[in-house]
């Protein structure tokens, strides 16, 4: 029965006294509304969580916590950053004396994220004069490594993933900056996309992107352009590019992106989730005259990138969440604080160790720490947060054997909270 009824005199009392209870709760359950709602808007911004706020810390603790994980590699006693004058600087895997395309572009994609322009122009402008072939058959890419004390290169060639987030970190920043404050960033993200399409096997030299297969080369020269590396699988990145390279290629990069979200389904183990650190096209692990065929350093960057390209790209979701389950649920297996550095694919331990460091030892390392909480972006289970949990428990530190690695660790680390933090995303254009 409706007990607010003009054609009932009985009833007719009730209304004013609704109308005033209306009046005096409605504003409460707005305002109780408002307060509910406020650590989730805090905890999301757009497609991008905050997943530590999410699991309940403080949002000036997580500032924080980023602000000296930043310090510590960047700018600290131990840091791998290092200004050369008044313009440039550069980013050193400093255990191993050199200064590679790995780090570098990492530190850019680190500085465009955080704002940090000058730091990504010094490295940048680095980068272009010590390692970017100006000429020859190699033009527009980038020699891969360099000691920057005797500025001797250790390799003319290139690694393939230096280029894919030089390229994308660019894009990120004529985005973010314009390209009017003393670096052009699309011109330059588009004198390395243009380059790698002049690239025919003349000198040897070959497309980033293996073209017959749209996978990417572990190296584009030689044999190496015929097999691939899973970590530098990066489907998110070749969205940023079919969005903004606008070099006439964009179906040709969302194609490749489909690809290697393909190829991750062949190269991850069905029951572990783990993957080679070099395979074949197919997939099938290659090994290499440095090491066998196994889940290694190399591989820990894999659950990252496909954590990015869930929250960035989303068009994987059920075989994402899927592998996110079983790669956490095996690593939760061997032991939250306890699990291993480096696999055989089915999860034993491999009889051949890829050392680092002075001591040849499975370790329980950092970067893999770092980059397996990401996936707690991807995974719904409940007990996913111990992930996130540990991250922000981990400490940059040396180990007990003084192994130490700033370098690897400390940017898959910085990378991670970003992430975690909802603070590494895809960088619209800026209204100026």
């Amino acid at each position: 029965m409706n007990l607010i009824n003009n054609n009932l005199p009985e009833n007719r009392w009730l209304l004013p006294v609704l109308i005033g209870i209306f009046l005096i709760v409605t504003p409460m359950a707005v305002a109780q509304k408002k307060m509910k709602d406020k650590p989730k808007a805090e905890a999301q911004v757009g497609n991008y969580r905050n997943l530590f706020r999410e699991a309940g810390y403080k949002q000036a603790d997580i500032d924080a916590k980023l602000a000296k994980a930043y310090h510590d590699v960047f700018e600290g006693p131990n840091k791998v950053y290092f200004e050369v004058g008044d313009t440039m600087a550069y980013v050193s895997d400093v255990k191993n004396k050199d200064a590679r395309t790995e780090g570098l572009s990492y530190g850019m994609m680190i500085a465009v994220q955080l704002d940090k322009k000058d730091v990504f122009d010094r490295i940048w402008r680095w980068s272009k004069k010590y390692l970017q072939h100006q000429s020859g058959p190699r033009e527009g890419y980038f020699a891969w490594s360099i000691n920057p004390q005797t500025m001797k290169k250790n390799s003319e060639g290139s690694a393939s993933d230096g280029e894919l987030y030089y390229i994308t970190s660019l894009l990120l920043a004529a985005n973010k900056w314009g390209n009017n404050t003393g670096i052009n960033y699309y011109g330059e993200a588009r004198r390395i996309l243009d380059a790698i399409w002049k690239k025919d096997g003349t000198g040897n030299i070959y497309n980033l992107i293996n073209t017959d297969t749209k996978q990417i080369s572990f190296v584009p020269e030689g044999g190496m352009y015929n097999w691939t590396d899973p970590s530098y699988h990066l489907p998110a990145f070749y969205e940023v590019w079919g969005t903004y390279a606008k070099d006439g290629h964009e179906q040709f990069y969302r194609e490749c992106a489909d690809t290697s979200r393909a190829f991750l389904h062949r190269a991850c183990h069905p029951v572990t989730g783990l993957n080679a650190d070099y395979t074949e096209f197919s997939g099938k692990p290659h090994d290499t005259r440095w090491s066998p065929s196994a889940f290694r350093y190399d591989s820990w960057r894999v659950p990252m990138n496909i954590a990015m390209d869930y929250t960035w790209s989303g068009k994987d979701k059920a075989w994402q969440e899927d592998y996110a389950k079983r790669f956490q649920g095996f690593l939760r297996s061997k032991g939250m604080d306890t699990y291993d550095d480096q696999f055989n694919l089915d999860g034993s331990r491999p009889e051949f160790i890829l050392q680092a460091g002075p001591v040849k030892k499975l370790r329980h390392s950092l970067g893999l720490v770092s980059t397996s909480a990401t996936l707690s972006l991807v995974n719904k289970e409940p007990n996913s947060k111990d992930f996130v949990r540990a991250v922000w428990n981990a400490k940059l530190e040396p180990f007990d054997d003084g192994y130490f690695d700033p370098y690897y660790d400390g940017l898959l680390y910085v990378f991670s909270l970003m992430h975690l933090s909802g603070k590494y995303r895809i960088i619209t254009p800026q209204a100026r």
